[in-house]
């Protein structure tokens, strides 16, 4: 199931996908009912095919939805793991720090560049460790 998530000053939207839920019944024929666990209960059951992915069985693909935090409003915040790569950009005469960062149940290659004096003042811990949050 496709989901939405906010993170970051500018408000990124980035597509992920949560579960797998058993399909109780086709509805009409572009949409599915799911069977959601009683966290989501607030979600409406019924998506469009659009939303939903096919099973693949390799559980490193499955987000469980135990470790995410869904918030009344129905997103979730995005805790980054580490600090992989930086690099700094010349923009005419100021120079701008940039970090890459893995977020947590995130693959290496979705991690993202953020600004490195933003990530910083909301979180130090990052950069005081070394980089990693664990």
């Amino acid at each position: 199931m496709k989901g939405v998530m906010r993170f970051g000053k500018k408000g990124k939207l980035s597509p992920r996908y949560i579960g797998p839920y058993r399909i109780v019944q086709r509805v009409g024929s572009v949409a599915y009912e799911l069977e959601l666990p009683q966290e989501l209960a607030a979600v409406h059951p019924v998506f469009h095919i659009s939303m939903l992915k096919k099973c693949i069985g390799d559980p490193s693909l499955i987000l469980p939805t135990e470790s995410v935090k869904i918030k009344d409003n129905l997103s979730y915040e995005e805790v980054p793991v580490q600090i992989l790569d930086r690099q700094v950009r010349r923009l005419r005469t100021k120079d701008v720090a940039s970090v890459k960062v893995l977020w947590r149940n995130q693959l290496v290659e979705e991690a993202t560049w953020e600004a490195e004096e933003d990530m910083k003042k909301r979180y130090p811990h990052l950069f005081e460790s070394g980089g990693n949050a664990d």
